[in-house]
């Protein structure tokens, strides 16, 4: 049973916290952290933390961080009210937080302290399961969750963080942020730790590493997929903070070996600048000659289908492993064979994981809006993606040309508020690689939707190979039909973008909304089963 503290949107998913949490001592934490503070310490235990007086338990530490436009420590008197025990937050916030009663800790920066306190409270600094963290610009998730699916049919209870889904052995909730907040992430370890899971899959954010949300943190094995154009102006001024964002991921504070992919020349960037030990791995056919022959593992692919893709696996002393996983593209082929290195790296052995995997015909993963095909076996094929940046868009498009015999339609519009740089781009990508383009609206959050999708059909005239044809239909619930409308038997309809989101983000306001309900119902009403 999940417990949500009044007040909280039901829609809002939960934050997984231990269902036993042991008490701590909050003059103890005050000890060991050498901490400032005022109030009596005495007899006050902690059995939980949280920057949020939304997601506040009785018993909680409430940190109070500075913000955009102004200082958690602020609401202090509204979580001495929800039945936090004591707060920690810096100067400025002490001076905010005087008139709750609480007992104030001080810090100089509280969010940089916030992972390392809460590894404290939760005790999630001893007798954690494996762990494996997957960072780079896509196949974050999709490595996640092959990488969590091996694992399962290896026997192991298993654990997932990811920008779709927590996962805590079979109970699934959906996610709030990509990488939760430090406080958040102990919180949900200590709950995997409860439950007995043995292994957990984490996607790490470029974010998530600036803002110090896997603090306290140190994964058994890390993983870099790519790096492409993605979040320049929303949280990077250009590819090179970009790309140094990534690589504390790769220090011996956060990570104990690493696994890096070759198939972008950043790959080689992250290996010369790594602090950890690493290995590499290369995909036939994508990474430049050089990494290719330089690669410690090798993905070489054997067979793409509509259904899977087969490919072998070869290591540094010649043992290979040949088997498939459950989605098109090699770029997916790519994120299994990185997510079976990491456990290799991790100790398992090769040979009983591709034994395990030829008990199954394969990788058996699910992986929510990734290429999900939502129609039925008669009519036109409908897939709901998740990418939203170029490179995500060249290589899934790719993937679903090789498998339709008739035309590609692509359906896609762009965040509002968010990197706006890359949408000349992405227009450009979906008209070259389709046959019929169709531009709609995505999260408009706080922009003109109408001066997005404009920026958008831009992007479409620069490419070289024009589509028959060009929509623009706004809102998406009509785009879908006029793409469905389009469609014949043989076609393909690719919808990029909202992939396994359950609403859209309109002026603040989270909209409820399935691409994969809106998708099937086009196709109910255009005729098809």
């Amino acid at each position: 049973m999940i417990r949500r503290p009044e007040g909280v949107d039901s829609r809002i998913p939960p934050v997984l916290r231990p269902e036993h949490p042991s008490p701590r001592p909050l003059a103890l934490l005050a000890q060991e952290f050498g901490l400032e503070h005022t109030g009596s310490l005495d007899g006050v235990e902690l059995t939980g933390v949280t920057l949020s007086t939304q997601d506040l338990h009785p018993g909680d530490l409430y940190v109070g961080v500075p913000g955009a436009n102004s200082h958690g420590a602020r609401y202090a008197p509204r979580a001495a009210e929800g039945g936090a025990v004591a707060v920690l937050t810096d100067a400025e916030g002490a001076a905010l937080a005087a008139d709750s009663g609480l007992p104030i800790l001080l810090v100089d920066d509280p969010r940089h302290a916030l992972g390392e306190v809460s590894a404290w409270v939760y005790r999630t600094d001893e007798n954690l399961p494996l762990l494996f963290g997957t960072t780079g610009t896509n196949g974050k998730t999709s490595t996640s969750y092959l990488l969590e699916g091996v694992l399962r049919q290896l026997g192991l209870v298993t654990g997932l963080s990811s920008t779709s889904e927590r996962h805590v052995g079979d109970l699934t909730v959906v996610s709030r942020l990509t990488t939760p907040e430090a406080s958040e992430m102990h919180a949900l370890l200590a709950r995997m730790r409860e439950a007995g899971v043995r292994a957990v899959a984490v996607e790490v954010s470029a974010q998530a590493l600036i803002w110090h949300r896997v603090d306290g943190i140190v994964f058994d094995v890390v993983g870099f997929t790519n790096l492409s154009h993605d979040h320049l102006d929303e949280f990077h001024y250009d590819m090179e903070e970009y790309f140094r964002a990534k690589l504390p991921l790769f220090e011996p504070e956060h990570g104990k070996r690493g696994v890096v992919s070759l198939d972008t020349s950043w790959g080689q960037r992250v290996v010369d600048a790594s602090r950890i030990p690493v290995t590499t791995i290369a995909t036939a056919g994508v990474a430049a000659a050089q990494d290719l022959a330089a690669a410690e593992w090798k993905v070489e692919i054997l067979e793409e289908a509509a259904a899977y893709t087969e490919f072998r696996l070869t290591g540094p002393d010649g043992r290979s492993l040949v088997t498939r996983e459950p989605l098109i593209g090699w770029h997916m082929a790519a994120n299994a064979a990185l997510a079976i290195v990491m456990l290799v790296e991790a100790g398992f052995e090769l040979e009983a994981i591709g034994a395990a995997l030829d008990t199954d015909g394969g990788i058996v993963a699910y992986l929510p809006g990734r290429t999900e095909r939502v129609s039925g076996e008669h009519g036109p094929s409908v897939y709901v993606d998740f990418g939203h940046s170029p490179d995500a868009f060249e290589n899934t498009l790719g993937a679903v040309r090789r498998f339709t015999p008739g035309r590609t339609i692509m359906l896609f519009g762009a965040d509002g508020d968010r990197d706006a740089s890359k949408r000349h781009e992405m227009g450009r990508v979906a008209a070259e690689l389709s046959d019929i383009l169709v531009i709609t609206d995505h999260h408009p959050r706080f922009e003109d939707p109408a001066s997005i999708r404009a920026t958008l059909l831009e992007g479409a005239r620069l490419a070289e190979h024009q589509p028959e044809e060009i929509y623009e239909v706004s809102p998406p619930e009509e785009a879908i039909k006029k793409a469905v409308s389009l469609a014949k038997e043989g076609d393909s309809i690719l919808w990029a973008g909202p992939g396994h989101q359950d609403y859209r983000d309109i002026r603040g306001v989270r909209t409820p909304y399935s691409a994969r309900e809106l998708a099937r119902a086009a196709l109910h009403e255009a005729g098809w089963a």
